[in-house]
């Protein structure tokens, strides 16, 4: 098989798909790799790496997705990178179906089968391709929070762990999952009054035993909610309902409540954001102001650490990638479980229960495809 990796094109999106050691082993196994030039170098690893680990450089996207079987990517491919998809064409990425309807509809229209990394799910429940961008993420979410509550920056000018005789700021974390425990870490780690909210009693009794003194669990509903946020100095949105739209659990009138420079970083933006006032930005434009609260709402925040990112990435898609490689999409999926929830859209039929449902498009049944 003809595995192709273009150059993401996303705003400040650094990270790369596959790194020279994955190519290796892929060319090791009877394939071959087209890397479009200058794709690794974000992360750190320059042309001449993937040559001599027996990968073809291309000299741009077009030559990339029109010589592919299979493109392996990072992020979605966006509008510009549309027209060079193409019917029975496997794309394994991010796509995060069910916030963009036009993303959707284009992914639909290509005819292409459409991998994603996010749905691919164990039999534990475990999102194992979703799950090192979401520690990436949840850390990195304290970070910025921290960062954007200097006064420099328009934030309350709190330091997130305080100092002898100061209280610490208090961090809010809407969401107990790997985004939640990774910013909960990350938040007593610096020092600061942490307080996780999550529905499910039992994730919360595993919280309990693994968080350090200085973060209190409680559970999560409305009441709840608006009394925490009132009183925090940064919010942490991470909420995730695999596949599907997130749910909005703070509201436009709700930040009226909020402390004037207090600070939101909304990690779910990638599904719709679970926080009503929230929209997209980017690493450029990382940042805007709602009713005196700070919202920051970049939708690849891992990309901003991508030497760390790609490796982390790549560690826990590259079996999957290989397994595709080695057997073709249908087989590998009817061979593996997991890999077959990572399907979302086949041959112009969506077959994902949760991104049909988001826009209200037919519902094919897998098995029609695999069997």
């Amino acid at each position: 098989m003809k595995i192709g990796v273009p150059k993401e094109i996303k705003t400040n999106e650094n990270r790369v798909a596959l790194v020279p050691a994955g190519a290796e082993s892929l060319v090791a196994a009877g394939h071959s790799v087209l890397i479009q030039t200058t794709g690794g170098e974000g992360s750190g690893f320059p042309d001449q790496n993937y040559i001599d680990a027996g990968a073809q450089i291309a000299p741009d996207a077009a030559t990339v997705w029109g010589q592919s079987d299979m493109i392996m990517k990072v992020k979605e491919p966006i509008a510009p990178e549309w027209p060079m998809m193409r019917k029975g064409q496997t794309i394994f990425t991010y796509f995060h179906f069910a916030a963009d309807q036009m993303l959707t509809q284009a992914h639909v229209d290509s005819g292409a089968i459409c991998i994603a990394y996010e749905t691919v799910e164990l039999p534990s429940r475990e999102l194992p391709l979703l799950t090192p961008m979401s520690e990436v993420a949840g850390r990195m979410a304290v970070q910025e929070g921290a960062k954007y509550l200097e006064k420099l920056y328009g934030g309350r000018g709190v330091l997130l762990g305080g100092v002898p005789g100061v209280a610490p700021a208090k961090v809010v974390i809407l969401g107990g999952g790997v985004v939640g425990i990774n910013a909960a870490k990350m938040a007593a780690g610096m020092g600061a009054k942490v307080t996780v909210l999550d529905l499910s009693l039992e994730r919360l009794r595993y919280l309990s035993d693994v968080m350090p003194a200085n973060v209190t669990l409680i559970y999560s509903n409305r009441h709840n909610i608006l009394e925490q946020i009132s009183t925090a100095d940064l919010v942490v949105g991470a909420v995730l309902i695999p596949g599907a739209v997130a749910p909005r659990l703070v509201r436009r009138e709700d930040l009226k409540t909020m402390q004037v420079g207090s600070v939101i970083v909304d990690v779910a933006i990638d599904q719709g954001g679970c926080v009503e006032t929230i929209h997209a930005t980017t690493h450029e434009n990382p940042t805007y102001v709602v009713d005196g609260v700070i919202h920051y709402g970049v939708a690849n925040m891992p990309g901003g650490v991508p030497r760390t990112s790609t490796l982390a990435l790549t560690n826990a898609t590259f079996p999957y990638a290989l397994r595709l490689a080695n057997a073709g999409w249908k087989n590998a999926c009817k061979q593996d479980l997991s890999l077959r929830k990572g399907l979302n859209v086949i041959e112009g039929s969506v077959v994902y229960p949760a991104v049909a449902e988001a826009f209200g498009l037919p519902l094919k049944d897998v098995d029609t495809f695999l069997n």
